[in-house]
């Protein structure tokens, strides 16, 4: 089988359980955006996806960010890893959207380059799921983020910053817990940003072991890599 009909095949498959996730949830399918997580991949797998009908691409590092972007300008490029602030400017260059933002350093590093490369990016707030557990305790192990007490005083910053727009949460189910306690917090978390902010309206969760889970917690946008590409090459 060559490559381009697998990625077809994989691209079915997917579409399949996003549609049966919506059905479940009793939602309609289009309101699911499929990013594509392109990590350690090469860009002959981007072309592909791309020409198959993906319009959403992600990474998580910033050096594969700025060797594919250009190469598929025609995307909406996601940045979804952690981001050191003396990358900032490189990401803002390539990516329309940042689902990783989680402190105010980063606030600020990410508005000073949106402002110098004039373009205005979509911010999400990586909000940290270890504390939501049926009885409220600490659960599984944290992937990242800002603490949900704090997630107000981060939106406020990032809606005043200039060159940025809040979009709304991201999350990585904790490890060693199960996702749909992890999303219900979640989705609780981003239904009081939306009160306060009535355009931050996404909710980026759900990867390929756990995309219906987010999807019947509200799920906007879902992030896959293995269930689209396949196992990863190693690092380079």
């Amino acid at each position: 089988m060559d490559r381009e009909r697998e990625l077809r095949d994989n691209l079915e498959r997917v579409r399949e359980r996003v549609q049966a996730a919506c059905e479940a949830a009793g939602r309609p399918a289009e309101e699911v955006t499929l990013v594509a997580i392109t990590k350690t991949f090469p860009i002959s797998d981007v072309r592909a996806l791309a020409a198959l009908g993906v319009r959403d691409l992600g990474e998580n590092r910033e050096q594969e960010l700025k060797a594919k972007a250009p190469d598929c300008p025609e995307a909406t490029w996601h940045f979804v890893g952690q981001l050191q602030t003396n990358k900032a400017r490189s990401v803002v260059r390539h990516a329309q959207v940042v689902h990783s933002v989680d402190r105010s350093s980063l606030v600020a590093a990410l508005s000073k380059a949106a402002v110098a490369e004039e373009r205005v990016v979509r911010c999400l707030l990586q909000v940290s799921l270890a504390s939501y557990g049926p009885d409220g305790a600490a659960t599984g192990i944290a992937r990242g983020g800002v603490e949900p007490a704090d997630v107000p005083a981060l939106a406020a910053e990032v809606a005043a910053a200039d060159g940025l727009e809040l979009g709304g949460v991201m999350a990585v189910a904790p490890l060693g817990a199960d996702p749909r306690d992890a999303f219900a917090g979640l989705h609780a978390v981003a239904s009081r940003l939306r009160s306060e902010h009535p355009g931050a309206g996404w909710i980026s969760a759900g990867m390929t072991g756990d995309l219906e889970a987010a999807i019947w917690h509200g799920a906007t946008h879902v992030r896959l890599g293995r269930a689209l590409l396949g196992t990863r090459p190693p690092l380079g």
